[in-house]
């Protein structure tokens, strides 16, 4: 497995996702934006962190544009946790997909988002080959939630 990690910049980090988060957490998805909050694998606390809701095929999906971050080792280790838009929460259980399952995935986040988090995909975008989206599928988590209540 690769562990490849791109960090955001500063812009994304102190203007972007902050921005995105305020609003998300006053109700207003933005292109589907939640605020995933999952339990620290070892402090136990609730970590927050900006996200994009993908559904395709009426499953709902979060998947990782950063690579192997640490919401998605909490997530790993916690099997699910919470999505917030505004007042709302939807507490979820979470299940990895394979990276043979995730090509038809990231095809449709990067239609969606890739203006957004193109650049963490390595020039790999919406119109490309199937063996490019397999070829990155290890350096994207994507896990398959369920909506538990």
């Amino acid at each position: 497995m690769s562990v490849h990690v791109q960090k955001p910049g500063w812009f994304t980090v102190n203007v972007f996702n902050r921005t995105v988060a305020w609003v998300t957490r006053r109700g207003i998805s933005v292109w589907g934006s939640r605020v995933l909050a999952v339990r620290g694998r070892r402090s136990g606390e609730w970590r927050r962190t900006p996200v994009n809701l993908l559904t395709v095929d009426g499953q709902q999906y979060l998947v990782a544009p950063r690579g192997h971050v640490q919401w998605t080792h909490n997530m790993r280790a916690a099997g699910g946790g919470e999505l917030h838009l505004g007042k709302k929460t939807d507490v979820f259980t979470a299940v990895e997909i394979a990276d043979d399952e995730k090509p038809d995935l990231l095809r449709a986040y990067l239609k969606r988002w890739k203006a957004e988090v193109g650049v963490f995909f390595g020039g790999v975008g919406p119109d490309s080959s199937v063996e490019e989206l397999r070829r990155i599928a290890p350096d994207h988590p994507v896990f398959r939630i369920t909506i538990t209540s």
